[in-house]
């Protein structure tokens, strides 16, 4: 989560390969066009508010990261290499705190900074800083997808993502600064503002975040194996957006496209159709993407091995609910259905993502409009009132807190669908991505990992064995067929034992395979000793050997053998 501050000394190619990685959230002023919000900016100099329009009636937006702090440390490793980067660094002065060697202006004169129209300059505010932002403006490809502030301070919006404020993220840009503006007048502009987290659920501590704001975490690497349903509370969470409050009195699912008539559900409509209940694993992209990052870095969450969750899911199937819509078997100009989360952004920029029509209107495929989770109603985290569950596929494409259905011939135009969740090939770096070049991940690959015991944990033996136990799961509706373990590097293998898998066959197989091998363990007391494992899944696929091979600059389809280190205790007999 990185705003865009960066100076584009590179490609262009580099710089709109960043742009396709963040996330549009916020909408703040342009000239033409007013920004929606009850909130006013102020300065005690002036009794101006600051109307914000745009000359061609374009909403402007700007850009924030939603990848997380790996995002800072790529955007550290490709600029502050730049000497004109490492003086600001070494600089005495602290980012947004006033410098005397600099003059001061008013929040009346930043506001006159909003346009590089007629040889203008764009100026924003962070603390009582003031900066001057157009070279940055000038230099970059996004054209008017991209608004920095434009005469106000970019406070308010970095209350989003606590992660603007790493010092390094500050530090560039504080390489615009120009002067200061009154504290009084800096604490005017936000005194008024809401946290947009502020509601946010209470969630269970034995999740481990490894971002707050959006909220995303997963459960502890042995609480996931314990049990073939994973509980609401201890499911992964990822969260893209704040979590929206959602009135199930007045809600109502949006379905519209082509050849449906256009029709509005609320919860007791969407009650009337059969109630279907699918087991059906739901993982996130970029699970165990840290184990990627010892590779090389890349950016996005550092999610360790646990971002995935299998649970039963209730609710009418989608191909039910289009068909009476009017929905017909092969209606010409139809290629895919997309869906909008409530989860939105200042902007009213939607969660967004899309599936094959094949897939949606399979009535083996068994998309459901989730109301309920493991017999429960979804919990805000998941989804609460309506979560689009799609069986083998992607977590992305399991939009939560569903707004709308739309049937169309195209993929959504969201960033989701665009411009992340793709893989590429080991040498495609930020200078040669192009995210249109790659198809967005749908069906999931063959993963397993090992839970218990943890890496570098020191483990008891028993009369020379280790008992090791982790999950499985392939993409697909594809059956974990078998789990294999080795301790000396892959020279002999053991086959591990299924302790639940779901009892649906292939190919409808949604849900994981849990599993355990008591396996011998030959390293002395206090000697590292090393596990790997990998599953094959019913069309014999297997895991990679390496993350060298796989690796891709986002960090996704980490799937490579999961591979621990123990070391063996004192042993002992039964």
């Amino acid at each position: 989560m990185a705003l865009k501050l960066v100076r584009l000394a590179h490609s262009q190619a580099r710089c709109w390969a960043l742009c396709q990685t963040l996330t549009p959230v916020t909408a703040i002023k342009a000239k033409g066009l007013y920004y929606q919000s009850s909130h006013k900016y102020s300065s005690n100099s002036s009794s101006n508010e600051y109307n914000f329009r745009a000359k061609n009636g374009k909403l402007l937006i700007l850009s924030f990261g939603i990848a997380g702090a790996a995002a800072v440390t790529w955007i550290i490793h490709h600029h502050f290499q730049d000497k004109n980067y490492q003086h600001v660094l070494a600089a005495s002065s602290v980012p947004g705190q006033k410098r005397k060697d600099l003059p001061s202006y008013t929040m009346e004169e930043v506001g006159k900074n909003y346009s590089v129209e007629n040889g203008g300059r764009v100026w924003v505010t962070y603390g009582v800083g003031v900066y001057d932002i157009t070279p940055f403006i000038d230099q970059h490809p996004g054209g008017d997808k991209i608004l920095l502030a434009a005469g106000g301070s970019v406070e308010p919006f970095w209350m989003l993502y606590g992660v603007h404020k790493e010092p390094n993220i500050l530090a560039m840009l504080e390489k615009y600064r120009i002067g200061n503006i009154s504290e009084e007048e800096a604490r005017s502009a936000t005194s008024n503002m809401e946290d947009p987290y502020a509601l946010e659920p209470r969630r269970h501590p034995a999740l481990k975040p490894s971002s707050m704001k959006p909220y995303n975490a997963e459960p502890p690497p042995s609480l996931l194996v314990d049990s073939f349903l994973s509980p609401s509370d201890l499911f992964y969470v990822r969260n893209h957006l704040p979590v929206p409050e959602v009135d199930p009195a007045s809600y109502e699912l949006e379905i519209t496209g082509i050849g449906v008539k256009d029709v509005n559900l609320k919860l007791k409509d969407l009650e009337k159709y059969k109630n279907y209940t699918v087991t059906a694993t739901i993982q996130c992209a970029g699970n165990r993407r840290s184990e990627m990052s010892k590779v090389k870095l890349v950016k996005g969450l550092n999610w360790g091995h646990c971002a995935i969750g299998n649970a039963e899911w209730s609710g009418p199937r989608l191909y039910d609910v289009l068909r009476a819509a009017g929905l017909k078997e092969g209606q010409p100009g139809v290629q895919h259905v997309q869906f909008e989360g409530l989860d939105t952004d200042p902007s009213n920029v939607p969660y967004g993502a899309s599936i094959p029509i094949e897939k949606a209107m399979d009535p083996n495929g068994d998309v459901i409009l989730a109301t309920k989770m493991n017999g429960q109603p979804l919990s805000r985290d998941h989804g609460f009132p309506v979560r689009v569950i799609v069986p083998g596929v992607v977590g992305a494409r399991n939009v939560k807190w569903l707004g709308k259905i739309t049937v169309s011939g195209k993929e959504s135009d969201s960033h989701w669908q665009q411009g992340d969740y793709k893989g590429f090939s080991p040498s495609v770096d930020w200078d040669t991505v192009d995210f249109s070049k790659s198809p967005a991940i749908q069906e999931l690959p063959v993963i397993s990992a090992i839970c218990d015991p943890l890496d570098g944990e020191s483990v008891t033996l028993v009369d020379g064995k280790l008992q090791v136990r982790g999950y499985a799961w392939s993409g697909g509706g594809r059956e974990i067929i078998r789990v294999d373990l080795t301790v000396d590097k892959g020279k002999t293998w053991q086959v591990a034992e299924f302790t639940d898998k779901d009892s649906s066959k292939t190919p409808r197989h949604w849900g994981w395979t849990l599993w355990k091998a008591d396996i011998p363990v030959k390293a002395k007391t206090g000697e590292e000793a090393k596990i790997w494992v990998k599953a094959v899944d019913s069309s014999y696929n297997t895991q990679p050997e390496s993350f060298e091979n796989i690796w891709n600059l986002r960090g996704v389809l980490s799937n490579a053998y999961h591979r621990i280190r123990v070391r063996p205790k004192e042993k002992r007999g039964k």
